[in-house]
């Protein structure tokens, strides 16, 4: 698992207001379809970027619940979020929802269920807090999708294995719509959303994955330090001879409670 520390959370801050997250962000947001005075639930809501957008969309006479675990994310959700009163944040997790009985109209969460162990009980928790009828909109990355070009294939597969260790599956997508119907709910949709690059932008997807996967494969000591740095350079030295390309697909998961 990733340690969103206060570094970490400025460097998510950074790459959330480039072009590739905000596609990300805007696909599950359409999908959710917010209106004036509905109550949302975002789960994961990590540093508030879709909270505040929810919060502007359900208006003064909505209401807007951002659930997340860590301090160092819910401290810039604080920040971002401090002029709209019809937000309230709330600390815990989305197996563990400190939230009451069918009291959403609706609920948001994104790229947060590739990181729990119980998909199963998260589903539960979150139907558990819906009213009936209620809409679920849940993205997550594939990381069987992923398409990253380097000379040094060994090398980025070795990469590659480190960050699988930085999330409890990276299938979701395909497993979630069963599972929904397993739990007697309606699935309403599942759309594709590419994120696709042949240059690497500082604000952009590869650039964040880039930096996260190196600390992350050096702090838990998977890779050695130099191999890691030389990985990293491969990719800005590709970028800069026009040879990088990167795409990844995340799934936007839209359901129904029926029950």
């Amino acid at each position: 698992m990733i340690s969103f520390d206060a570094e970490t959370a400025r460097l998510l801050d950074v790459a959330y207001q480039g072009a590739d997250i905000t596609r990300r962000r805007q696909a599950s947001f359409d999908a959710l379809a917010p209106a004036p005075g509905e109550t949302i639930l975002d789960i994961g809501c990590g540093n508030g970027m879709l909270t505040a957008e929810l919060a502007r969309a359900v208006g003064p006479g909505g209401r807007v619940i951002g659930v997340d675990p860590s301090e160092d994310m819910m401290s810039a959700a604080i920040d971002r979020c401090s002029n709209y009163e019809c937000v309230e944040l709330r600390a815990g997790f989305a197996n563990e929802l400190p939230i009451e009985d069918s009291v959403a109209d609706k609920a948001a969460s994104i790229q947060v269920f590739e990181y729990i162990e119980d998909v199963e009980g998260a589903l539960t928790e979150v139907m558990r807090c819906l009213k009936p009828g209620g809409r679920l909109v849940v993205g997550d990355l594939h990381f069987g999708s992923l398409i990253w070009f380097s000379n040094e294939r060994e090398r980025m597969q070795r990469m590659l294995s480190s960050w699988d260790q930085h999330f409890v599956s990276g299938s979701v997508p395909e497993r979630l719509p069963g599972l929904i119907r397993d739990h007697g709910h309606l699935v309403d949709g599942v759309a594709p959303i590419a994120l696709t690059d042949h240059q690497l932008k500082p604000d952009g997807i590869a650039m964040m994955m880039m930096h996260l996967m190196k600390n992350y494969a050096v702090q838990n000591g998977h890779m050695e330090p130099e191999v890691v740095q030389a990985w990293f350079d491969e990719q800005n030295a590709l970028a800069q001879k026009g040879k990088f390309f990167f795409s990844i697909t995340q799934y936007v998961v839209v359901a129904r409670k029926l029950n």
